[in-house]
């Protein structure tokens, strides 16, 4: 297990805090514009804002009715799930690399993406009849009750009779029941499914944003929301954290219990995103080194931060999805995972040298 590097504090003062959030609300909203022109029928910006101002009734700008299907009913809500789930993503990778003092963890590290992906494979090669809204529903439903109870298998197992959760057993638990579940969704697929199947439980485990609508934007965003705000307001105990548990201990941060709490929070908040989204990867392992590097390694600062970038990258990478090929649409997670694999090889061979071993 690699294990993250003592970290060097930063000074970082007020003015210098409120310039980086400052820095990455610009970005976000630019990338939150550009994912509301950009698609198959482009927008001007000014349209946008139209259809925006309109809706929420900041004026009575002119606007068609085609414009406001476009931005408003089909684009908004998906640029609001995308940018809800990278934020979410990234601010749990941010905490669990934290927590477990690995540089290489991310929010599916406690077997939380192979959960869900057992539970979406059930309904989608299982489900018989299953199909339309409901269909939709019962996938979502069923991923979020994999997710969930392989996250609690995965704690439950880590700590057993010690009722903490010590860093190395808690990531063998989550690559045991990552197997667990892998296992039994390649079993279903290959012996009960057919080629339809397949198919599907592939699009799904791929990624995507491209059927998110109104009702799944506001649960996304409200997701997202509680679970970065309970996790940013453990940012001094994670600061603790950073520096081990014998010095968290010292600082009086009760190590068990916040461990606790903070792994379920994290779990479950990425539980409920990939429910909706698939599995999109390399997002929590990639935003918090990357805002480490500019922004030292303050929690305070890390995780809003973290959010922003998340969320902007995320979107981003959606625009490129739906707008590279001019026919098709590419799952956003082929995306971030092309972004996310040299990152992750770069980050490997960084460890390799520093531990003086190589790879």
């Amino acid at each position: 297990m690699t294990t993250a590097p003592h970290p060097a504090v930063r000074p970082s003062g007020p003015g210098r805090t409120a310039a980086v959030l400052a820095v990455a609300a610009a970005l976000l909203l630019t990338t939150v514009l550009l994912g509301l022109a950009v698609g198959s029928h482009h927008e001007p910006v000014r349209t946008v804002i139209d259809v925006v101002a309109r809706r929420l009734g900041l004026g009575d700008p002119h606007v068609t009715l085609l414009d406001d299907q476009i931005v408003w009913q089909l684009r908004l809500p998906r640029v609001l799930g995308a940018a809800a789930t990278g934020a979410g993503l990234a601010v749990c990778g941010a905490v669990l690399q934290t927590l477990t003092g690995n540089d290489l963890a991310d929010p599916f590290l406690l077997g939380i993406s192979d959960g869900a992906a057992a539970g979406a494979v059930t309904v989608i090669v299982l489900g018989v009849g299953v199909s339309g809204a409901v269909g939709t529903g019962a996938v979502a439903t069923a991923a979020f009750a994999g997710a969930l109870l392989a996250a609690v298998v995965v704690l439950a197992l880590a700590g057993a009779r010690t009722r903490s959760l010590p860093t190395t057993r808690t990531v063998l638990a989550g690559i045991a029941v990552g197997q667990m579940c892998g296992a039994y969704t390649s079993f279903v697929v290959l012996v009960l499914g057919d080629r339809d199947a397949a198919r599907g439980v592939m699009e799904w485990t791929l990624g995507s944003v491209a059927g998110v609508r109104w009702p799944t934007a506001v649960f996304l965003t409200a997701v997202a929301l509680a679970g970065v705000t309970v996790l940013a307001s453990s940012a001094r105990d994670l600061d603790a954290f950073a520096f081990g548990e014998t010095a968290a201990r010292s600082l009086g941060v009760h190590v068990e219990r916040t461990r606790w709490v903070l792994v379920a929070t994290a779990a479950l908040v990425t539980a409920c995103l990939v429910a909706h989204t698939g599995v999109i990867g390399f997002l929590g392992l990639v935003v918090p080194h990357v805002v480490r590097l500019l922004c030292g390694p303050r929690h305070a600062l890390l995780l809003p931060v973290s959010a922003l970038v998340g969320a902007s990258l995320l979107v981003g990478s959606d625009i490129v999805a739906r707008s590279l090929l001019p026919d098709r649409e590419i799952p956003v997670g082929v995306i971030t995972a092309g972004l996310g694999a040299p990152f992750f090889a770069w980050l490997l061979w960084r460890q390799g040298r520093a531990d003086g071993s190589g790879l």
